[in-house]
């Protein structure tokens, strides 16, 4: 009986301290994670940093012009230069139109055949050797030496400055993605050939997913060399009337003296340069920023 609780007179049991029900943990609450002030956050400061930059320096190149009034046929101010831009927006405009459907047309060509070509090299190292000197040709060919024959030779004024374009931006595309299918994982390329794979397989599940990051970094610098060869291929060509790019509207506008016009499609080429680099990243953060330690970083 000892081993029983112990019993009060009216024979209901007592409970003692070792039986009473102990009351339940009082939960922690956890703290939520430190806010990050909106100024130390890494996207605004990408935007922010340049943009502050930016304004600085068209405040003191409009300081400057003013201060020491310098007329506009020498140095426009960047107030006319956006005047200028919205009073000519029509001929302006329809020229960007050109020099675009120019820039995007080239930069799908060379995006295309140098991803053939560096398919072909990565198969034989034979052929890379054979190969890759002309590519290098390519690069380092002046378009301007080589822009009159292309014109001469391809009857379309349009397609002859798409092809003039496609040679500028062709390079990155090659060496880039050339180095992206063969620096692969010595392990992993092992793992291939001892379950037998295929050619194809190795290329497709293999090689082109350790190219990507490579492919996609050589784009970046195929679009901004597509927009600088499709202008030049409009100042070696010279067309004007409706097919006429911005090109045409600086030469047009340096025959009439007009600076501020010039300037103005100056800016509108610089905005869609940046447009085309800002694309192109975020179809790499797109394509890569699940995976790839170069966009999950974030320093």
């Amino acid at each position: 009986m000892s081993a029983l609780a112990p019993t009060t007179a009216a024979g209901t049991t007592t409970m003692t301290s070792s039986t009473r029900p102990r009351p339940a943990p009082t939960p922690t609450l956890k703290k939520p994670p430190a806010r990050i002030p909106l100024l130390q956050q890494p996207r605004v400061q990408r935007v922010m940093y340049p943009l502050l930059v930016g304004v600085v320096l068209v405040a003191l190149w409009q300081g400057l012009v003013t201060a020491m009034e310098l007329p506009p046929y020498l140095v426009p101010s960047p107030y006319l230069m956006l005047q200028t831009l919205v009073t000519d927006w029509v001929p302006l405009g329809m020229a960007l139109l050109v020099t675009l459907k120019i820039t995007v047309l080239s930069f799908v060509a060379a995006t295309l055949a140098g991803v053939l070509i560096s398919f072909l090299f990565v198969q034989s190292k034979l052929i890379e050797t054979a190969l890759f000197p002309y590519a290098v040709l390519l690069q380092v060919t002046p378009i301007v030496a080589v822009a009159p024959l292309i014109i001469i030779w391809v009857k379309n004024p349009t397609a002859a400055m798409v092809v003039c374009a496609a040679l500028v931006a062709l390079f990155p595309i090659i060496s880039n993605t050339t180095l992206g299918l063969r620096s692969i994982d010595p392990d992993l390329q092992s793992y291939f050939k001892l379950n037998r794979a295929t050619r194809w397989q190795q290329l497709v599940r293999l090689r082109i997913p350790s190219a990507l990051p490579y492919f996609f970094g050589g784009l970046r610098i195929s679009s901004g060399l597509a927009l600088i060869g499709a202008v030049v291929a409009e100042f070696v060509a010279g067309t004007g009337g409706s097919g006429a790019g911005l090109a045409y509207q600086i030469l047009q506008a340096g025959f009439q003296l007009n600076i501020p016009r010039m300037f103005a499609a100056l800016l509108l080429i610089s905005l869609t340069g940046v447009a085309l680099f800002v694309l192109m990243a975020w179809l790499t953060k797109l394509a890569l920023g699940s995976w790839h330690a170069s966009e999950l970083s974030q320093d």
